[in-house]
């Protein structure tokens, strides 16, 4: 068996297999480059930042005495309400700690006062958390998604989303973990598993990448499969890449079998550094030549190419084979991959870890990220658009088990 191990020093350094003696994981060196997973227009980052101009061009000249007026207003003994449009203006026009702090309190005002009272339907969930996210305060954003004094305030699946990777930025992978158990419990929308945090959630456990993060994600694993819940793909990379680094390369031989793309670049390239690791030389060489024989678009390319240190891996554990016809045949083939353009010099770890463009829209989601992306069209629309419905799902998933995925953990 190859005992190897993918190993990253840094984003512009190139990966080097090491041997798995060594107790130095890929994730682990790896986290020295932190970034968000996925890309700010996916989580309405942009438009906040655009609405934030807007506003502050507006209220260029009432800024100052518009935020005393709202810190009168928050004061205990005020009788002054907190009105939808005030609220709005002072999430967007917040700058420093201060406007920060008073933009909590006013949310707390206002979640206290009654419903009935409120004009409109605004949910602030999601605006409020993009306020945090952009001036990176974690610590205010887990505290403001516990306190029982904005309970349900954040019960958004976009809100989940941008908490979770405002946590993965800032390393903060165990309380995703936790703030992950809690949104199983709320089962919003009656779902235990939104995709985008299950893709976070398990993108936590491979950066952490010890067996206590193996054994939360295999279990996590059994869940989804007894329920017959299908995850994203990065989901399955995530749990996949943790097992082989936690030299479980059966394991995650497995996981990968769940992947609905058997054919996508990193689930393929995953299963050859499986094989390699466990000696099944003969077992990549099919793999090798089903990418030579599609009829692959230049555009498409990128999905069919193999990882330059994932080959030197299946080198590596074919010299211990000393097979020298199955070295020739290799060998070969590498060469062919090399002409046709089918070898990338990317890593595979920065291929994992590469930020999400785009995260799919299913119908029990669609409208959701729908309203992410258009909610800040227009600061007459947004009391319309930006209202998240609670749906109620139409059916019940059948229970579907996978033979052997129970005796992983």
């Amino acid at each position: 068996m190859a005992n190897t191990l993918f190993t990253v020093l840094r984003k512009s350094v190139s990966i080097h297999y090491l041997a798995r003696n060594n107790n130095l994981g890929l994730a682990a060196l790896y986290a020295q480059d932190i970034r968000q997973l996925f890309v700010k227009t996916a989580m309405g980052l942009d438009t906040f930042e655009q609405q934030r101009e807007k506003v502050k061009a507006q209220m260029t000249n009432i800024s100052d005495k518009f935020k005393e007026k709202m810190a009168e207003i928050v004061t205990s003994d005020s009788p002054n309400m907190v009105f939808t449009e005030d609220l709005k203006n002072m999430v967007h026009l917040a700058d420093d700690d201060k406007d920060i702090e008073l933009s909590i309190k006013m949310l707390k005002k206002y979640n206290k006062q009654n419903k009935s009272l409120r004009f409109g339907n605004y949910i602030f969930g999601p605006v409020v958390m993009r306020m945090l996210y952009i001036h990176n305060k974690a610590d205010l954003a887990l505290e403001s998604f516990k306190s029982p004094d904005l309970s349900r305030m954040f019960d958004q699946y976009i809100s989940y989303q941008l908490l979770l990777d405002l946590l993965y930025e800032n390393q903060r992978y165990k309380d995703i973990l936790d703030v992950f158990e809690n949104i199983k419990e709320t089962q919003l929308d009656g779902q235990q598993y939104p995709k985008n945090s299950l893709v976070l959630v398990l993108a936590a456990c491979y950066k952490m990448n010890n067996q206590e993060a193996l054994d939360y994600a295999l279990n996590l694993w059994v869940e989804l499969n007894k329920v017959g819940h299908n995850p994203m793909r990065r989901a399955t990379t995530f749990c996949a890449g943790l097992a082989l680094n936690q030299k479980k390369p059966d394991v995650a031989l497995e996981i990968l079998q769940s992947a609905k793309n058997q054919n996508y670049t990193t689930v393929r390239n995953l299963k050859v550094a499986c094989l390699a690791d466990i000696g099944r030389i003969y077992d990549i060489i099919p793999i090798l030549k089903e990418v030579l024989n599609e009829d692959v678009l230049p555009a498409q390319k990128q999905t069919s190419t193999f990882n330059r240190d994932v080959l030197d891996l299946v080198e590596k554990a074919l010299q211990k084979t000393d097979n020298s016809e199955l070295t020739v045949e290799f060998t070969r083939l590498v060469q062919q991959l090399e002409k046709l353009g089918h070898i990338s010099d990317t890593p595979l770890e920065n291929q994992l870890c590469s930020e999400i463009q785009k995260p799919p829209i299913n119908r029990s989601q669609g409208y959701q990220q729908y309203e992410q992306n258009f909610q800040y069209r227009s600061q007459d629309q947004s009391l319309n658009r930006n209202y998240e419905p609670r749906r109620q799902p139409k059916y019940q998933r059948q229970k579907l088990h996978r033979p052997g995925l129970t005796d992983l953990v």
